[in-house]
């Protein structure tokens, strides 16, 4: 019997725990996260232990890249004063790396893709998006509901854009977290897809044998496709973060 391409995004309870009517069993998907921050710790604590080397060994150089990249992506999408900027990076930073972590060992086949799951990427951008819209009212104040309707707009159509840019505001939120979720549950499943027909062709033998080897040159070059994926949608999410945030800061 054929396994669905669906079957790797299981979540499994691991440590079934059960209070009232609160499920908060330790699953695969907790397992996974916990070993995602647990190896960014580690990395990052053992680069800089002693203030790092004079001359960088290839994760000291792996570290200060991830760390450069951030930091001119905040410089250049969060506009205003660098203690502003510096005031939000650590965030940007964490967001960023935990992602691209998060990502990049799901592609390590047996392991488990924690982004593919909507109800964790949906859970991080909407703690997010209500942590920016805080900063926009610690900023603004009341002031900051102005961000609702665009400068120039008639009074008379000032109603229906305010709802209509109230509506598209609160669902940045949702959007952030189907665009991640959707990428990554769609490449996996059409690797596990191409791999699995690629295996039917070869243990049927004959000329099917040879067949085989098409469905395997696409699975690798989609593998390759998924992992630049696999960057590209820590990078996605990151800069829209970035966006929201400059636009909460300086009412753009």
């Amino acid at each position: 019997m054929a396994c669905s391409p669906l079957e790797q995004f299981a979540i499994i309870p691991l440590i079934p725990i059960h209070i009232g009517n609160f499920y908060l069993s330790f699953t695969n998907s907790s397992l996974f996260m916990l070993l995602t921050i647990s190896l960014v710790l580690l990395l990052v604590h053992f680069v800089t232990l002693n203030g790092g080397h004079l001359v960088p060994n290839a994760w000291q150089s792996f570290v200060e890249i991830i760390y450069d990249f951030v930091l001119n992506l905040v410089n250049e999408q969060i506009s205003g004063p660098s203690s502003m900027k510096q005031r939000f990076f650590p965030l940007i930073f964490v967001t960023f790396t935990f992602l691209l972590f998060c990502n990049l060992i799901g592609m390590i086949p047996y392991s488990f893709t924690v982004t593919s799951h909507f109800i964790i990427t949906l859970g991080l951008s909407l703690s997010l998006f209500i942590g920016i819209t805080i900063v926009g009212f610690q900023t603004h104040g009341l002031h900051f509901f102005s961000i609702l309707l665009p400068q120039g707009v008639p009074l008379s159509l000032a109603p229906f854009l305010v709802l209509l840019e109230l509506i598209s505001y609160c669902f940045r939120a949702l959007s952030l977290g189907i665009r991640l979720f959707a990428n990554m549950m769609a490449g996996h499943s059409l690797v596990k897809i191409l791999s699995g027909f690629a295996w039917t062709m070869l243990s049927m033998g004959g000329i099917m044998y040879l067949a085989h080897l098409a469905p395997f040159l696409i699975v690798f070059a989609l593998t390759a496709l998924e992992l630049g994926v696999a960057i590209l949608q820590a990078y996605v999410f990151t800069i829209l973060i970035c966006i929201y945030l400059n636009d909460a800061i300086n009412l753009h």
